[in-house]
């Protein structure tokens, strides 16, 4: 019997279900490939947080670039979720959805003035602001617009999250953030510019982190500079400690412990008298979702076995980018016992990245089969594209037992209606 991850994906008889919805219904009615995500694992992991932080001054900011599909935002939203956006394109995603402008945060290392302007007009909680330049740049957008924009100032604090190398965002190396040394330089220009109110202090130091020591080491150095700005006259009422609980991709991984992320926060920052923003995504949305893909082959090599699927690295790119690991499982539900084959599990882009498991070992699968990738409701579909010219892949949400298609997949007419022939190649 497979052990899933979060409420809402289980076998009953002998077929996955989405809740109260089979995966063979959905795939039959939207096709493959397809993400599926739960109400009931969004809604889970929602309350690990609220749980964990129940009595805490907290404020849960849900991070849309880990997936940014507004019905699974509008989902959290009605939990009580805020946003954390890193394009204006987010923030109007986060506003659509029902988050309200008052609970949004804008982080990032770029944003343009056009960016900047608009968030200042939305009237958003806070924007994060990642270097001198665009401290300089906010300052003259907001004087335009005579409006004071609440700033937080995010430091760098040079600490390794181990994590992997493309999600660790705390080095010195890196390039988010300003230098912790600065820090005192920033905030006295920050206080010098008209049309600023530096209201707080931002860090994240990366995703994906298991255990809590590496906060704890960001946390109680940004501890020690908030109690030094603040002697120094640095009116601080926030502290915005980012993301980064991560979630188990591997039977064997450990999962998160939310209460001792909890405990770290509170024992670190709990007594400087600032409210507190924390800025989950995957871990509010990963396991809450799956890849809904179809075998096309069943391909004997020489060498090595490959099952052929119809979904790609343009649908989900985490294994071709990062190496990542998904459990993969058929839909319909292994024999107990059922001999296991390694075998290499590809899609049809020709790219030989496009795969997504090598030598995993894998029950009886047959052309036709329905298999789904776990643990795929965080950077996913927000990280798909239309490489070979392949649509975009579909998302369906599932409420008990009904579903709805909450991004279809576009037609080939469709994506011709994006482009143009110059006059000089018409016929």
């Amino acid at each position: 019997m497979t052990c899933f991850p979060v409420p809402g994906f289980h076998y009953v008889q002998g077929r996955l279900h989405a809740e109260g919805v089979a995966l063979e219904a959905i795939a039959a009615a939207v096709g493959t490939p397809t993400y599926v995500y739960t109400t009931e694992g969004l809604t889970a992991a929602w309350r690990a947080y609220a749980d964990a932080f129940a009595g805490q001054d907290v404020d849960i900011c849900y991070a849309l670039k880990a997936n940014s599909n507004l019905a699974v935002i509008r989902t959290l939203a009605t939990l009580g979720a805020g946003g954390d956006v890193v394009s204006v394109g987010e923030m109007r995603r986060a506003l659509a959805a029902g988050i309200p402008a008052g609970k949004i945060v804008f982080s990032g290392v770029g944003k343009t003035k056009a960016e900047l302007a608009a968030a200042l007009t939305a009237g958003i909680h806070q924007i994060n602001v990642e270097s001198l330049p665009e401290l300089d740049a906010l300052s003259a957008v907001a004087v335009e617009l005579g409006i004071d924009a609440p700033i937080a100032i995010r430091i760098n604090p040079d600490v390794d999250a181990e994590t992997h190398g493309k999600i660790n965002t705390g080095r010195k190396e890196d390039k988010f953030g300003i230098d912790f040394a600065h820090a005192g330089e920033a905030y006295a220009r920050a206080l010098s510019l008209p049309g600023l109110k530096p209201l707080g202090i931002a860090v994240h130091i990366g995703s994906q982190l298991l255990k809590t020591t590496p906060f704890r080491r960001a946390f109680g150095k940004l501890a020690g500079l908030v109690r030094e700005l603040k002697a120094s006259g640095v009116p601080l009422s926030r502290i915005d400690l980012g993301g980064g609980l991560g979630v188990p991709y591997k039977s064997e991984d450990a999962a998160p412990d939310y209460h001792a992320y909890a405990r770290a926060i509170a024992e670190t920052v709990g007594d400087l008298g600032c409210r507190v923003t924390l800025e989950p995504g995957r871990s509010l949305v990963a396991a809450a979702g799956l890849l809904l893909t179809r075998t096309i082959f069943v391909k004997d090599g020489l060498h090595r076995r490959f099952l052929i699927v119809d979904a790609a690295m343009n649908d989900l790119v985490r294994p071709a980018m990062y190496e990542a690991w998904h459990s993969v499982v058929p839909v319909a539900e292994p024999a107990a016992g059922a001999p296991l084959t390694e075998a290499d599990i590809v899609g049809p882009v020709c790219e030989t990245g496009d795969t997504f498991a090598r030598l995993r070992p894998m029950p009886p699968v047959a052309p036709g089969d329905l298999l789904a990738f776990l643990t795929a409701g965080a950077y996913g579909a927000a990280m798909s594209s239309t490489y070979n010219s392949r649509p975009l892949v579909a998302e369906v949400l599932v409420s008990g037992d009904r579903f709805e298609t909450v991004r279809r997949r576009p037609s080939f007419e469709d994506s011709l209606t994006l482009e143009a022939m110059p006059d000089w190649l018409s016929p």
